[in-house]
């Protein structure tokens, strides 16, 4: 049965849906032929692609998709007028079968299962789905990729980061029938044939008066010896309306957890792996009943931890993890909190903007971390979640008890509730702005205005966005910011101020590595905007990444202390200022407006970040 058969299925027709307003190809390429050089790594193309399909099969990662329907704006080019955001485990080797993960029944505008999911986005954006569906944008074209099917001419050589490409334009033959064939442009490396990148759209029926396909730009990465996967997808499709008046949407699907196992069954996950467990019980032998209670919560902090980490949800322990603590540690410093425990920080892969508290460890999604603009916005919404755990707003302690936490991952965001009640989020948005106003960043509460003030503006169009899948939304019930007592002396908003950065637009920050789910620091250069337009707080942007080949994780250097010699920690996080490491991706970088305190240098400052330490050589994309 080829991959074509199941575009329709779950979340197959998420993205390649009919575009009533795309352009249809009719046109032939002018080819000159091929050496034999060209086409002897076009024949390897096909077959690394027969490979790569092959090893999809044994895959089931994760499938993030955030929509943004967008329409003209006569000082910042285009808004987002609406937005959708879906999120699954996708299982290749049962026919590209998907489990969504079902939102909590109390959360509207996210879907619960993929039936009513695909019928309200084909009413978002009044389309109808045709045979193909979004997997096709993973692939060429699974069951004809060949010369026999397609003519190919070759366009120029040309470096994406160090892998060298030769780029092919591709187009299906006068005499294939049927429709869904690419057309566009493919990047192979040269010489190994492994096809890294392809732009353009699929040919849609001849007898149609309109194309039936988007136009996609479809990005691999290198995240194992000789496996180059699916790790990005950008969509863009822009339409004339009835007014004249240019309108479409953007989107962005992300793959991970390449290295994710399906539970063996479909309602237990019988085992959860902690790995470099260590013996963290004092040497006492009695435990007093606080500590018994402290014991109790830490219990089912990690079992949640555990089970959020085996669904792909949430990134495991990484140096960027170092950079959130540092800033923890300012503000508990700044208020000289005597804390029972160490306060840790972890980040949620998905892009919905929100944070949450579990137990001692505070987790704040990777879409927040992504869009804000300086160190002191995010010392703001580390204080939130650190002001819940100094009231003593725990977790559920219910989750100590592991069977508990046995259900399908796509019922995670229903079985797994962080979210805090309204007394509880008033009474912690109290006490972070007194913690923020104690800290070294108390001089920089206008920054956290400004952020706010943007959030405010487009909070009516981004409702997926800033809707929290597992913990805390930014805005109250009403749409103001739980934090507005630290939006007091901040200036007014001003899109024409180039110097006045609100926001960041998404994946600014941070980068997911598709294999083993860690994230690492993008390196952007600093780029200063020309023009109101160019700011794009909390948009979708175009995919480009630098490619590099893999390269397994550096060994760590032994070390040895001599005996009775202990180490002092620093409260900058090892390496946190190397050079940048020129493998990694470029995002969407801002100009820097509003540096960082000098106290620590840490943290998502605006164009500029901070990489990983060298030692830990992240796979490349």
């Amino acid at each position: 049965m080829s991959f074509r058969k199941f575009g329709v299925l779950v979340l197959g027709a998420l993205l390649s849906v009919s575009a009533a307003h795309a352009k249809k190809h009719r046109y032939e390429i002018n080819r000159i032929p091929l050496t034999p050089a060209q086409s002897a790594l076009i024949q390897r193309a096909i077959e690394q692609e027969h490979q790569t399909i092959q090893l999809i099969r044994k895959s089931t990662p994760v499938v993030q998709t955030y929509i943004q329907n967008m329409r003209p704006d006569p000082v910042l080019y285009s808004v987002p007028v609406s937005d959708e955001y879906s999120i699954a485990r996708v299982d290749f080797g049962r026919a590209f079968s998907a489990e969504n993960y079902s939102a909590h029944s109390a959360h509207h505008g996210f879907f619960s299962g993929t039936t009513k999911y695909l019928r309200d986005l084909t009413k978002t954006f009044r389309m109808s789905y045709s045979q193909t569906g979004f997997m096709d944008m993973m692939f060429l074209d699974p069951s004809g990729f060949d010369q026999q099917h397609y003519n190919f001419s070759f366009v120029r050589y040309e470096f994406l980061g160090s892998i060298r490409t030769a780029v092919f334009d591709v187009q299906p033959k006068p005499t294939v029938k049927g429709y869904g064939r690419f057309f566009g442009r493919i990047w192979i490396q040269d010489p190994e044939g492994h096809i890294v990148r392809f732009n353009g759209t699929f040919t849609g029926n001849k007898s149609d008066e309109i194309s039936r396909y988007f136009h996609f730009d479809s990005w691999r990465t290198n995240i194992q010896p000789g496996e180059w996967l699916p790790t990005a997808i950008y969509v863009e499709e822009t339409h004339e309306s009835v007014d004249r008046h240019a309108q479409g949407f953007r989107a962005q699907t992300y793959f991970w957890g390449y290295s994710l196992k399906l539970p063996q069954t479909e309602s237990t996950n019988e085992s959860i792996q902690v790995e470099n467990a260590e013996d963290q019980s004092a040497q006492a032998q009695d435990v007093s009943p606080l500590e018994a209670q402290r014991q109790w919560v830490t219990q089912a902090q990690d079992n949640v931890l555990d089970r959020l980490t085996q669904a792909g949800l949430l990134a495991p322990p990484s140096d960027f993890d170092k950079v959130l603590e540092t800033v923890t540690n300012n503000i508990i410093i700044g208020s000289k909190l005597n804390l029972p425990d160490d306060i840790h920080c972890r980040v949620l892969l998905t892009a919905p903007l929100e944070s949450l508290a579990v137990g001692n460890t505070i987790l704040v999604s990777k879409g927040l971390i992504d869009t804000l603009p300086t160190e002191a916005d995010l010392a703001a919404v580390l204080s939130f979640q650190l002001a819940q755990i100094v009231l003593g707003h725990h977790i559920d302690t219910r989750y100590a008890f592991n069977d508990r936490l046995l259900f399908p991952d796509s019922a995670t965001f229903q079985q797994i509730n962080m979210r805090h009640t309204i007394a509880d989020n008033e009474a912690a948005a109290k006490k972070a702005v007194e913690l923020f106003n104690a800290s070294v960043y108390a001089s920089k509460s206008g920054e956290v205005g400004l952020y706010f003030e943007q959030l405010a503006a487009r909070q009516k169009a981004l409702t997926a966005l800033l809707t929290p899948r597992l913990g805390d939304s930014l805005l109250r019930p009403d749409g103001t910011p739980w934090l507005s007592g630290l939006t007091r002396g901040a200036p007014k908003l001003n899109q024409n101020d180039l110097t006045q950065i609100a926001a960041l637009p998404l994946n600014s920050h941070l980068r997911i590595d598709p294999w083993d789910d860690k994230v690492y620091q993008l390196h952007p250069r600093p780029a200063q905007p020309l023009n109101p337009g160019d700011k794009m707080p909390f948009q979708v942007t175009p995919i480009f990444y630098r490619l590099q080949p893999y390269q397994p994780p550096a060994q760590p250097a032994p070390t040895s202390t001599p005996a009775g010699q202990g180490q002092t920690p620093s409260a900058t996080p090892t390496g946190a200022n190397p050079e940048p490491n020129q493998g990694s991706t470029q995002g969407p970088a801002q100009g820097t407006s509003n540096p960082p305190p000098t106290e620590t240098n840490v943290g998502p400052t605006q164009g500029t970040s901070n990489p990983p330490p060298e030692n830990t050589n992240p796979p490349q994309s």
